[in-house]
């Protein structure tokens, strides 16, 4: 008889293990609270600027060995497309200055090497500073570790590790950030083109997932919320929907709960998960970005830290946000579209916009919230754990979404050849 692996929550952990799980031969069943999939990571139409946009601008590079997986076997990897070589453009707004970070397209950090390749008035020695992250520990802070002052770390180690860890960075998991620097700067060009998804997040990454998932016979209910697991013996036995909508597990069946931290430890009360946890900000321009604009574009000296440019589109993130999430929406939009023009060598009017605040985006990456994240193992033998807020070794990224619905599919697959 086929086992059914039930996954409770279809974002992008939820979906990575589903499709796993479905290639190794278990029936898969979704369940998904909300009416849409993709949780964190998804795209809708915005009727403020006539656009499909995302609810965040996710980042993807090309050493992101688990989510390009992920994109082919649900045949997609295309469309997460990006320059053929490693170059950051940054700009300081404050100043004008304009540079380049060329990381090449080997393995190797050699860009380090070159001084026309490096961040502007920096030398070796700077670079040099930063070995300590690559064997810190996660308990040590960021600012403990490494110079958290001078050029490098203002027009380099500052922006990176803001937008992995959502955090200021020297209050940040020197560990967690320096599993950012092995799998990036350390490890050449070749592992750090940057890949967006130029049709959106859903489109790509999310309903290819579910047509997946659909077309081999599996099922994905959105809207299907689970209130409870019912247990006896170490396991879990049933699954509690509400009223008469009760799922009796068969011996052999398991589930992987891949649901934000605080809906995970209302299903398994004395479940341990991070508390706290910090915006990001993200704002989106109906406007034709200028011909040769760069895909993404490092901002330094104001609110703006990223700049994207999509067609039709500019869109912006902003990491650590929590001190915007109050401020008026149009006070707000106004001083980043300031920023883009700056930035972007734009001009004009405030066009269409729209302002999107995920207040609880990611759980602060700090040493104290990085111990509350849990293994992929629970006290009942066919429960495990999936999401970006689990003890993957990294912080809250798509990359570490898929590395943790992985590990639970492998996990699964391993008890069952047990």
């Amino acid at each position: 008889m086929q086992n059914t692996a039930h996954i409770i929550g279809a974002g992008i952990s939820g979906l990575s293990a589903a499709v796993r799980l479905a290639n190794a031969g278990f029936k898969v069943a979704v369940h998904e609270a909300t009416h849409q999939a993709g949780g964190r990571c998804r795209s809708y139409f915005d009727g403020a600027t006539n656009l499909t946009i995302d609810n965040g601008n996710h980042l993807l590079l090309s050493g992101n060995s688990h989510a390009r997986a992920y994109a082919r076997a649900i045949g997609t990897e295309a469309g997460l497309v990006g320059p053929d070589r490693a170059r950051f453009p940054f700009v300081d707004i404050k100043t004008g200055q304009r540079w380049q970070i060329d990381l090449g397209d080997g393995r190797w950090p050699t860009w380090v090497l070159d001084e026309g390749r490096r961040v502007p008035d920096t030398g070796l020695t700077d670079y040099l500073r930063l070995a300590p992250l690559v064997w810190a520990s996660e308990e040590t802070l960021v600012g403990k570790s490494i110079p958290t002052e001078g050029i490098l770390y203002q027009r380099l180690v500052q922006p990176l590790l803001l937008a992995a860890l959502n955090v200021d960075p020297p209050e940040g998991s020197a560990g967690l950030a320096g599993a950012i620097v092995r799998e990036t700067l350390l490890a050449g060009g070749k592992a750090c083109r940057p890949l967006i998804a130029r049709d959106g997040l859903s489109a790509v990454l999310i309903e290819p997932a579910v047509k997946f998932l659909s077309e081999r016979g599996h099922t994905v209910q959105l809207g299907h919320e689970l209130r409870s697991f019912v247990s006896a013996d170490g396991k879990v036995t049933a699954l509690d929907f509400g009223g008469e909508d009760v799922i009796q597990l068969g011996a052999g069946d398991v589930i992987v709960m891949a649901v934000p931290p605080r809906a995970a430890a209302n299903l398994l009360p004395g479940l341990k998960t991070p508390t706290e946890f910090r915006a990001i900000v993200n704002a989106h321009f109906r406007f034709e970005p200028p011909p040769g604009s760069a895909p993404i574009l490092g901002v330094i000296g104001g609110v703006v830290e990223w700049l994207f440019a999509f067609p039709n589109r500019l869109s912006v993130t902003i990491s650590n946000g929590d001190r915007l999430v109050d401020v008026p929406r149009e006070e707000l939009a106004q001083a980043i579209w300031n920023d883009v023009c700056k930035a972007g060598g734009v001009a004009g009017e405030l066009p269409p916009w729209q302002i999107v605040r995920e207040r609880r985006a990611t759980f602060a990456a700090t040493p104290a919230q990085n111990a509350l994240r849990p293994g992929p193992v629970t006290a009942l033998k066919n429960l495990f754990l999936a999401g970006d807020w689990t003890a993957t070794g990294l912080p809250a990224t798509i990359e570490g979404s898929v590395r943790s619905g992985d590990r639970a599919a492998d996990l699964v697959l391993a008890a069952k050849g047990s």
